[in-house]
């Protein structure tokens, strides 16, 4: 069982963190319904700064399941995006993401999540990155250093596919099921697609 730990923070963006929630929760469940009596491939949490409930973008309250001090150690990392001023001006959030990804086999980022993993030090200066359409210059702008592309639905940061990044929601979900492909098998990838009534797309 993988432990995917996806950060939440006032104002996140609810289907950046939702998104890939529904992903990895419900290839459990299609898993079991494959594999029964198997262990779930993934155990999800939130995981906030503090337990108290995070208000996110658009007023949604979301209650964490953990919090950075009682937090288990994430295989699978997520960071979403949304309006991120207030995390990223943070330093215990900061810390806990640079900490968080050292521990971590695979780390991803939704949307804007990009320029926490960039604050954080966590993308490196040797691969490409990526985020929203609206926010890539921004990104460029704020760190000149990292190779910021404009295309790709998602990027893996590095060629053994331990850091990505993804454009936007709907592109944290096709990336969130390739990992789930990657984690696990293809065939598990695109049952959960199918349970979700989602068009996977498949390449970036």
């Amino acid at each position: 069982m993988l432990n995917v730990g996806i950060l939440v923070f006032d104002e996140v963006e609810a289907l950046d963190f939702a998104g890939p929630y529904e992903v990895f929760t419900t290839a459990s469940r299609m898993h079991a319904r494959l594999h029964p009596g198997q262990p779930a491939p993934f155990a999800v949490r939130c995981i906030a700064r503090e337990l108290a409930p995070v208000r996110a973008r658009a007023g949604l309250r979301v209650l964490p399941d953990a919090d950075f001090a009682s937090a288990p150690a994430s295989d699978l990392l997520i960071v979403p995006g949304g309006v991120v001023d207030g995390a990223l001006a943070c330093p215990a959030t900061l810390a806990w993401i640079a900490q968080a990804a050292r521990g971590a086999a695979t780390v991803a980022s939704v949307c804007t999540g990009a320029f926490l993993l960039a604050k954080a030090g966590t993308l490196g200066q040797g691969g490409p990155v990526t985020t929203h359409w609206e926010d890539l210059d921004d990104l460029r702008r704020a760190f000149p250093a990292l190779q910021v592309q404009g295309g790709p639905r998602w990027a893996a940061h590095d060629a053994a596919g331990r850091t990505w990044t993804s454009a936007g929601i709907s592109a944290g979900l096709d990336l969130s099921l390739h990992l789930v492909a990657r984690l696990t098998s293809q065939a598990l990838a695109e049952r959960t697609a199918r349970q979700m009534d989602y068009a996977w797309q498949q390449q970036p």
